[in-house]
């Protein structure tokens, strides 16, 4: 079995962690891109969204992660009690998640469903592959919202799509080799072929935002259903 080594550095991130909401038993969080979920093994991949709120929230545990590059709608546990009954809630799916996302090219259909299985290949890390004999069952659903094109480098128009994405499964990467199946990958995807039409290379960051949660409050009962504007 290959080791796989992990070189990445995260370069500094000097965006904030907005607090949406808390209590006592959980925080709403908007995550900035460009800042890790959980501090990495590398020494200079300490800086993450847990080791800032835990200097804050002693104890506070992560349920879920968003991608380095993702921004927006992290829920945050504030005790290992609390980070079990929603982890279940995770596992269970029956979380809501939405995404909002900017795909290169302008996609034919206005809605649709990516059904492709994931797996990990040492071969291609940081990558994942998609394999129907040996992934885990993914499934994706896109709606587009508009179709418009971004100024780019010299006469060039970068046809772009902004697109609704519905994770029905929770995999790494899910969203963006999907949209790379698609034929549309995210702009500003490294991995993903998201760099690779002309303009794209200028993208700012990953197009990628977490817009949508909606979970069960395990104490409260209440149903929260939290949207988070896209800043892109």
């Amino acid at each position: 079995m290959s080791t796989i080594v992990d070189t990445f550095v995260a370069p500094p991130c000097s965006a904030e962690i907005a607090i949406l909401y808390q209590d006592e038993h959980l925080l709403l969080i908007n995550k900035p891109a460009g800042l890790l979920s959980l501090s990495g093994k590398h020494p200079q991949n300490l800086d993450s969204v847990h080791y800032r709120l835990v200097q804050q929230f002693p104890g506070c545990t992560l349920v879920h992660r968003l991608d380095f590059g993702t921004s927006g709608l992290m829920v945050v546990a504030r005790n290992k009690a609390m980070n079990a009954a929603l982890c279940q809630q995770f596992s269970e799916r029956s979380v809501r998640k939405g995404y909002s996302a900017l795909l290169c090219g302008h996609l034919e259909r206005d809605e649709g469903v990516i059904d492709a299985a994931i797996a990990k290949d040492p071969a291609l890390f940081p990558r994942m592959s998609i394999c129907p004999v040996n992934g885990k069952p993914a499934r994706s659903r896109y709606r587009v919202v508009e179709r418009f094109y971004l100024r780019g480098e010299g006469d060039a128009d970068l046809p772009v799509t902004r697109v609704e994405l519905t994770p029905e499964t929770g995999r790494t990467h899910q969203l963006r080799i999907h949209c790379q199946l698609l034929g549309h990958p995210i702009l500003g995807c490294d991995l993903y072929g998201g760099m690779k039409m002309p303009g794209a290379e200028h993208a700012s960051r990953l197009m990628l935002h977490a817009s949508r949660l909606q979970f069960v409050h395990p104490v409260s009962g209440d149903k929260i259903n939290t949207h988070n504007a896209s800043p892109f």
